[in-house]
């Protein structure tokens, strides 16, 4: 039977999803990351699939999300959109570290993903993290910097006044390049990962992901089993069937398959 914990780390509230009969086992680790105005419950169909697999399973709410609302309007939502980013990545590291703590995961196996903003936070945890052992991208882009510019370009153009001298949209970029995997893609260093991405994304254009996959091909030479970007030539802003199964499969390959398993048992016996 699969459970579903409501519960708090710190400040972070999260759903925790894990087989009943393996709740205190250490098991192979799974974060997924909503999206921009969603919520973390909109993702349980992922998390079930993944806990019938043998995975712990949380669903973190990102700051001024669900749980986390603070009353904030639309534009100021979006003003407040790469702090949600770059916050919700230094909280991966708090969630990490409790289940950790609780002996709960096998800390040579984790994953993480998500949709959307969440897509694009696993793709900026990338380059904070080794311990992401393997990562899925929905709808998400690496372009921290390039994306930011062209969102306060539509801001303006759409005749809104923001909030900042050009000085601080500066700091801003730099300080997001820190994050920006499209300017750190050495930190890979072949981890599986595997984009979904519908041609027709009104809201992260398609070619920013493809794009940057593109790019970083030549970085798995040897190992292209581990990197793989399904394109779904009709989708929009919704992740389909097809890229659901996809994550699922792309884990279960990844941490859960006998040479993953016999991999970890090695690196542990060599410390």
């Amino acid at each position: 039977m699969i459970v579903i914990e409501n519960t708090t780390i710190g400040e972070i509230p999260l759903l925790h999803i894990v087989e009943k009969e393996k709740y205190q086992e250490s098991l192979p680790f799974i974060i997924f990351v909503h999206g921009f105005e969603s919520v973390k419950e909109n993702n349980l169909h992922y998390a079930y699939m993944l806990a019938n697999k043998g995975f712990r399973v949380v669903l973190p709410e990102s700051v001024y999300h669900g749980e986390r609302q603070v009353g904030l309007n639309s534009l100021e939502m979006n003003l407040r959109f790469w702090e949600t980013v770059t916050t919700t990545i230094d909280e991966l590291q708090i969630i990490k570290e409790h289940y950790e703590r609780e002996s709960k995961i096998d800390s040579e196996r984790i994953g993480l993903a998500g949709t959307s903003m969440g897509g694009i936070i696993t793709l900026g945890a990338l380059t904070q993290y080794s311990w992401i052992k393997a990562a899925v991208s929905l709808m998400g882009m690496p372009y921290y910097e390039q994306f930011s510019q062209f969102q306060i370009q539509q801001l303006e153009q759409s005749g809104i006044t923001l909030p900042f001298t050009e000085r601080e949209k500066e700091a801003i970029f730099a300080h997001l390049r820190k994050y920006d995997l499209s300017v750190h893609p050495e930190v890979l260093n072949g981890r599986p990962l595997l984009f979904w991405h519908g041609v027709k994304d009104p809201v992260v254009p398609y070619n920013y992901s493809y794009q940057f996959y593109k790019s970083i091909k030549p970085l798995y030479e040897g190992n292209l089993d581990k990197l793989h970007f399904i394109t779904d030539e009709k989708a929009d802003h919704k992740v389909s069937r097809e890229g659901v199964v996809g994550l699922v499969d792309w884990f279960e390959k990844y941490l859960l398959s006998p040479a993953m398993m016999e991999i970890t048992t090695t690196s542990r016996q060599n410390r």
